[in-house]
C-alpha cells in the first residue's frame, strides 16, 4: 500500500510537462523530460499513485516520447480523441470524427486559402492539406512524416480529428466562421497554440477521456488531479479535483481558478507531486 494508492495525476506534455514552444518557434531540437520531473514522477508511481499524459498529440507523435516519460497509466491522444494504452499496445476507446467533417473542414480551407490543415488518421498516419510554414515547424517538432492531400475529400476515414494551422488572427476568423456554421454544437472547436486550432468530435475533449479513464482504473474524482497550460486543457481542469497550471499557461488557464506552479522550464510536475505528497 502506498500514500497515493487510488490517486491519478493527468498532464498535458508540451509546453507543461516539457516545454517545447522555443524549439517549435526557432527550429531547434526540444528538449527532454528533466530528471527532477522524472524523479518526482517516480516517486509518484513508487508510492502508488497512477500518472498519465493527456496530449493534443497524434500517437505517432507520441509515441517517439512514451518511452522516456515514465507513466503507468493509458493516455489521452489526440486531444480527447481516444485513449491508447502503451502497455497492451492498442487503444482501448476512440471517438471518432463523423464523415461529414471532411467536407466542413474543406470549407474552412476553400474560404481561408492560407490556413492548412492535418488530419489525424486513427490508423496512425497523419495527412495535411495546404501545408504551410507552421505545418513544417509542427511536423519538425513532433518528428511525424506527413502525407501531403490537394483536398480534404482525398483523406481516408477514420479520422480522430482536424488541426488547422495558421497565425492566431487568422484562426481567429476560422472560429468565427465555424460559429457562424453552428458547428460548435456539433464538434470541439478549441485552440491548442497560438496557431492550432483543434476539431474532434462533440465531447472528445480532454476533460471526458480523463473521466472515462479514471473510471477505467477505478479513481474516484475526488483523487483527480490535472496540469495544463493551453486552452485544450481547460476541459480536464474543469473535472479535476485539484487543477494545476504551469507559470506559462496562458491566459485563460490562469484565469480558470487552477493553482499556478512554477514554469515548464523549472520543473513544474515536481511540484505538483510536492504538493500532493504533503496532501496525502
Amino acid at each position: 500500500m502506498g500514500k497515493f494508492d487510488g490517486v491519478l495525476l493527468a498532464s498535458d506534455y508540451d509546453n507543461t510537462l516539457v516545454y517545447t514552444e522555443r524549439a517549435l518557434l526557432s527550429g531547434g531540437e526540444p528538449p527532454r523530460l528533466s530528471e527532477m520531473n522524472r524523479a518526482a514522477l517516480t516517486y509518484f508511481m513508487e508510492n502508488g499513485g497512477r500518472f498519465t499524459v493527456s496530449t493534443g498529440r497524434a500517437l505517432p507523435s507520441f509515441e517517439q516520447l512514451a518511452p522516456d516519460v515514465p507513466m503507468n497509466a493509458p493516455c489521452v491522444v489526440c486531444n480527447g480523441a481516444a485513449i491508447y494504452d502503451f502497455a497492451q499496445g492498442r487503444y482501448i476507446y476512440t471517438a471518432l470524427l463523423d464523415e461529414s467533417a471532411r467536407a466542413r473542414g474543406q470549407q474552412v480551407l476553400d474560404a481561408f486559402p492560407t490556413v492548412a490543415c492535418e488530419a489525424y488518421h486513427v490508423e496512425n498516419v497523419i495527412h495535411a492539406v495546404h501545408p504551410n510554414a507552421i505545418t513544417r515547424r509542427h511536423q519538425h517538432i513532433t518528428h511525424v512524416g506527413i502525407e501531403e492531400r490537394a483536398s480534404l475529400m482525398d483523406v481516408p476515414l477514420p479520422l480522430g480529428k482536424l488541426l488547422f494551422e495558421e497565425n492566431r488572427p487568422i484562426l481567429e476568423q476560422v472560429r468565427d466562421f465555424m460559429d457562424r456554421q453552428h458547428w460548435a454544437e456539433e464538434y470541439e472547436l478549441i485552440f491548442s497554440g497560438q496557431a492550432l486550432l483543434e476539431m474532434t468530435r462533440k465531447g472528445a475533449n480532454k476533460g471526458g477521456m480523463v473521466l472515462r479513464l479514471a473510471e477505467t482504473l477505478g479513481i474516484r474524482r475526488e483523487n483527480l488531479y490535472c496540469i495544463g497550460d493551453e486552452s485544450n486543457d481547460l476541459p480536464m481542469l474543469a473535472v479535476a479535483a485539484g487543477a494545476f497550471a504551469p507559470a506559462n499557461c496562458v491566459p485563460a488557464v490562469r484565469e480558470s481558478g487552477a493553482v499556478i506552479v512554477a514554469d515548464a522550464e523549472h520543473d513544474a510536475l515536481a511540484e505538483v507531486v510536492d504538493i500532493l505528497d504533503r496532501r496525502y
